[in-house]
């Protein structure tokens, strides 16, 4: 602010300054002019004074003297005009000179007014810098206050907390005497747990053992699945593609299979007693609708269990009450090594056996992670 009033007063000052010399120029343009219309009216009245000299010669005879002194004064006069002249010119030379110093010097001024706003400029921002670090700091410092008094009650929360463990672990040592008393009656219970586990996984695995019995007795002539013992016939042997009509061709060999696999299960009495459902499965791969399988599928799996119906061998073994019939689409397609669906394995029909309880088993298994 008071480079600011310094610069205003030095600006009023070369203001103050230029309109007097102006002032002074326009007073010797005055002069000047003064002089010119005074020397025009003398050399006027000069004129007029030799007209009435040359019209009157005997009275300029007579004032010859007079005349003489007249022109002497004239010729002053002129010499003062001309010394008025060459003054003035040099005075008007003079001038100019001051106005280009007055011009030099504003634009050194108004240079120097640039770099003293830019100064200011430069001060301002520094200022507001300054005010801003300090904002920051205080705020660092209300920060700090304030974690010191947060570590003031944390500490005086744990000083709290350090008599309440003191207390607690008298009770902690009385609870492990406790757990300790309690030790010899939990390796009991876990002993009778594990007897017990062990009398259910016996059970449970009633049907891979079945399943090892009927592989063996089947022997080569019929594979079956390993985990759940079911009977797979490929569907291209049993049906033309996109037909349902069981093909007459496939007939023997499809009852000599059915026999042989169920022979094997009912041979057995401890099998035959724990017989419950022979399902007929029908499955297709994943080419077309789902709709579309689930009905070719299931058509195929009713043609196969109309026709098993017709054997002797079915009504001889009352099996008829066990056999049911269902259409699973492509829900079980199968995939080889590589994650890749086998088409021609996906296709085809299943018969399989269940025991009774048979689900209640597969839970219990699941349940002790046993296979």
């Amino acid at each position: 602010m008071f480079y600011k009033n310094e610069n205003d007063d030095n600006t009023n000052f070369w203001i103050s300054y230029a309109d007097l010399m102006a002032g002074l120029l326009f007073v010797f343009i005055l002069l000047i002019g003064a002089i010119v219309v005074k020397s025009i009216v003398l050399k006027t009245n000069l004129d007029n004074k030799e007209s009435s000299l040359e019209s009157s010669t005997r009275m300029l005879l007579l004032r010859d003297t007079e005349v003489q002194k007249l022109k002497k004064l004239l010729e002053a006069r002129m010499s003062e005009l001309k010394s008025s002249q060459d003054s003035l010119v040099l005075t008007r030379d003079s001038l100019k000179l001051k106005t280009e110093e007055i011009v030099n010097l504003n634009n050194i001024l108004l240079s120097q007014n640039m770099k003293v706003d830019d100064f200011n400029s430069k001060i301002i921002i520094i200022q507001n810098l300054l005010n801003e670090t300090n904002a920051s700091l205080s705020n660092q410092n209300k920060k700090l206050q304030d974690y010191e008094d947060k570590v003031l009650i944390l500490s005086n929360e744990l000083s709290g907390k350090n008599e309440t463990l003191k207390l607690k672990d008298k009770e902690l040592l009385d609870l492990l005497q406790a757990i300790e008393q309690k030790q010899t009656k939990y390796d009991v219970l876990i002993a009778k747990l594990q007897a017990q586990k062990a009398k259910i996984k016996g059970l449970t695995g009633i049907k891979i053992k079945l399943i090892a019995e009927l592989k063996e007795s089947l022997g080569k002539n019929v594979e079956i699945d390993p985990k759940s013992g079911s009977l797979r016939l490929a569907s291209n042997i049993l049906f033309d593609k996109g037909s349902a009509e069981l093909k007459e061709s496939s007939k023997i060999e499809l009852k000599k299979v059915f026999i042989d696999y169920i022979g094997a299960l009912i041979a057995n009495k401890s099998i035959k007693s724990q017989l419950d459902r022979i399902s007929i499965e029908g499955h297709t791969d994943s080419d077309g609708g789902y709709l579309y399988n689930l009905n070719l599928s299931q058509q195929r799996a009713y043609a196969v269990m109309n026709y098993l119906l017709t054997l002797d061998f079915t009504n001889d073994n009352n099996l008829k009450p066990l056999l049911v019939a269902s259409g699973r689409s492509y829900q079980d397609t199968i995939y080889n090594k590589d994650m890749v669906e086998d088409k021609d394995a996906s296709r085809r029909i299943e018969i399989k056996f269940s025991l009774r309880n048979d689900d209640a088993m597969d839970e219990i298994g699941r349940l002790l992670d046993f296979e």
